[in-house]
């Protein structure tokens, strides 16, 4: 099975169209926050139903150092993951996502009901719980989110966009389903990924 993009090239940099966050004169702010176009084949035989999540595995461990002015926060910090999208039940003949069908702008608190392909189910991503102590902001973020790395990380950020063929037509997960929900009950069902990534960076000194 293979996964490509109209909108960028395997391990290059994400237009900031497809982010949340990007540069501005005085400074940053919000992106388009568009999800990128996907299309996939190769799927295997006996696929009832496919499930996409987009992890970012390049996040600081140090939150304390996010944006914190004077601070650059160091390439060889640990890192941890953080989920911008998690989508289960997609139906086994779709073949493609079109850019902006599923995302198209930041919407504060998260989107209620996402848009996205007939009969998926999008759980939350982790801008909740990033949010969850800014009354502005705060809520059930939904679907796909994008990109919004510390503008001061050295670190080059990578996007992996991860599709599996499984074997069940649904997922047992909830409605407030996480990505390590749907990991959990992908065990034993998955007859084939495919992935593609792309980069994104705010810091101005961080190239890719």
């Amino acid at each position: 099975m293979k996964i490509i993009s109209d909108n960028f090239q395997n391990g290059q940099r994400l237009p900031a169209e497809f982010a949340a966050g990007q540069p501005t004169s005085d400074g940053f702010g919000f992106a388009p926050n568009r999800n990128p176009h996907l299309a996939w084949d190769g799927v295997p035989e006996g696929t009832r139903s496919f499930a996409l999540l987009c992890i970012d595995p390049d996040v600081p461990t140090v939150a304390e150092m996010v944006g914190k002015a004077g601070v650059e926060i160091p390439v060889d910090q640990p890192r941890c993951d953080f989920v911008h999208w998690a989508m289960v039940d997609i139906a086994p003949e779709l073949r493609e996502i079109a850019a902006g069908s599923c995302s198209d702008g930041v919407i504060p608190h998260g989107k209620s009901e996402p848009a996205g392909p007939a009969g998926a189910r999008q759980g939350l991503n982790d801008y909740t719980g990033w949010f969850a102590g800014d009354d502005s902001m705060s809520g059930q973020w939904r679907g796909y989110d994008g990109p919004f790395p510390p503008p001061n990380d050295l670190r080059l950020h990578r996007y992996f966009f991860r599709l599996f063929a499984l074997d069940v037509d649904t997922l047992p997960v909830g409605d407030d389903f996480s990505a390590a929900d749907a990991f959990a009950a992908m065990h034993g069902h998955v007859l084939a990924e495919a992935s593609i990534h792309g980069t994104y960076s705010l810091h101005p000194g961080v190239k890719g």
